[in-house]
Parts: C-alpha cells; structure tokens; sequence
C-alpha cells in the first residue's frame, strides 16, 4: 500500500567521537536508540569521509592517527511535532555540532493494512507546500527560536574528479574552510552515475577508485553565495543543489573559537 505526505526531514551533523559523557555510546548511535525509543518513524547514520566540524577543524582518516575523526549524519523523519519535541533529545546530546530541518514530502509503502492505517495517522495530507512550512512551529517548540534560515549545498560528484592536482571533493572543503562556512561532510557512495552516464561501482574493479561522492555543505545563504562561484569554476562536471533549511547550532563550549586559516 502506498501513503504520500509531508513530514520533516532532521539532519544532525556531527563527529564519529563526540560523546554526551565519558561513558555515553557515540552521539550518533544515542540518536538512533533514543529516536527509536521515542517512536520516530525512522532514522539513518552516514559516516562521512572528509569534512568540517562546526568549529572549523578539518575531519579526516589518517593512517598515522588512532582514533579516525570523521563527520557523520545522523537523518531522522517523522512529522512537525515528533521532530520538534526531539530537538530537546538532541540539545542534550550533542556537544557540539548543526542540525538541518527541511520539509519532506514521504512517499511510504506498507505491506499490512493496519500498519499503514498506523503511518497514515502521521502524514499530512499532501499538496501545494511553501519552503519550510511544515517545519515544528517556534511558538511551541522553544529551540526552534535558535534556528535561523541556511542553506544546504550538495555537489555530487566522482571520487577521481581533481581541480589543480587534488582531489576535487577535499578542494571544496578547504575552499570551505577557507571562507568560514559553518560545516561540511563528503559522503562516499558504493554505487552510482554521474553526466557521463558511466556506472560506478565498487562490484567494477576497474572503475572501484571512480566511487560517486557527495559533497555538502551548511550555512547562511549569504555564506553560500561566497563558495558558489568557485563551485562553478572547478565543477566541470557534476550536479550542484541548493535546498533551503532552518539551521540549529549546538556549542556547549562558546569560547571555542574557529581555527585561523
């Protein structure tokens, strides 16, 4: 059985390693039992590869380090109100990061009649939405007075692709950095197309270095603007979005200051 309607989409980006307490699980996988304990609809951890902290610090593997610190995402969906009585989850546990909310429009297949007929009592009915209306309300969730209007980019590109002798994906991130924006995550997929219509795979031996990437990137629309014309430059080819989001900055620590590059 197919449901359609509009819920919210949350994004919380964060580090690998953050942790609520010193023998708390990672922040991550806290979400996920909470959320699930909560009766979220659903919820999903990407771990990224390369990518920016909300303090600035570069996220990367290192073959001489011993704890990896990467980015991850943490994506939940369910509707307004679950989401906005979340947030409060969230603030608690964690430490330091951002989190996206945007409008989703759900398209769900159930099996069961009365599983459906449970899904259906959490959708809205569908149709013409303005950007961001279907998000939790400020008036009744207090954290949503924090958030302010952002701007979520995702460059979706090839792991090979490189611009001036690097590779592509780590230039937009120090290009990033370099411009302060607030976060960013590179996220590698196992499979994939690009403009060129070559099929990436790592089942292919040959093409398993040519993986498709995704690059994404969070801040004020005024932010964004100063990295897109050097997306347009070293793009040449690839798919850039820009989707509209109410962004939520969590920093236990304030006086934590931004590197200077």
């Amino acid at each position: 059985m197919k449901l359609e309607g509009e819920q919210t989409l949350l994004r919380i980006h964060l580090r690998n390693t953050d942790r609520h307490g010193w023998f708390s699980p990672p922040a991550a996988e806290d979400l996920v039992q909470r959320a699930k304990a909560a009766g979220l609809a659903g919820a999903t951890v990407l771990r990224g590869i390369l990518g920016l902290d909300v303090a600035g610090q570069l996220l990367e593997s290192g073959a001489w380090s011993l704890v990896d610190h990467v980015p991850v995402v943490v994506e939940i969906v369910d509707s307004a109100q679950a989401i906005g009585r979340f947030l409060s989850v969230v603030e608690q546990t964690v430490p330091e990061g951002l989190a996206t909310l945007e409008r989703a429009h759900v398209i769900l297949y159930r099996q069961g009649k009365g599983a459906a007929a449970r899904v259906a009592m959490r959708l809205e009915v569908p149709g013409p939405v303005t950007p961001l209306s279907t998000l939790p309300s400020p008036e009744e969730f207090p954290a949503m007075k924090l958030s302010e209007d952002g701007q979520l980019v995702r460059v979706f590109i090839g792991e090979s692709d490189v611009w001036q002798g690097n590779p592509l994906y780590r230039a937009i991130v120090l290009k990033a950095r370099e411009l302060g924006l607030a976060g960013a995550t590179v996220l590698r997929g196992p499979m994939g197309f690009g403009a060129n219509s070559r099929l990436h795979t790592t089942k292919l031996l040959e093409l398993s270095t040519d993986l498709p990437v995704i690059v994404e990137i969070v801040d004020s629309p005024e932010k964004v603007q100063t990295l897109l014309p050097f997306l347009d430059e070293a793009v040449t080819e690839g798919l850039i979005t820009v989707e509209a989001v109410r962004v939520l900055k969590y920093r236990h620590n304030p006086d934590k200051v931004r590197p200077q590059t």
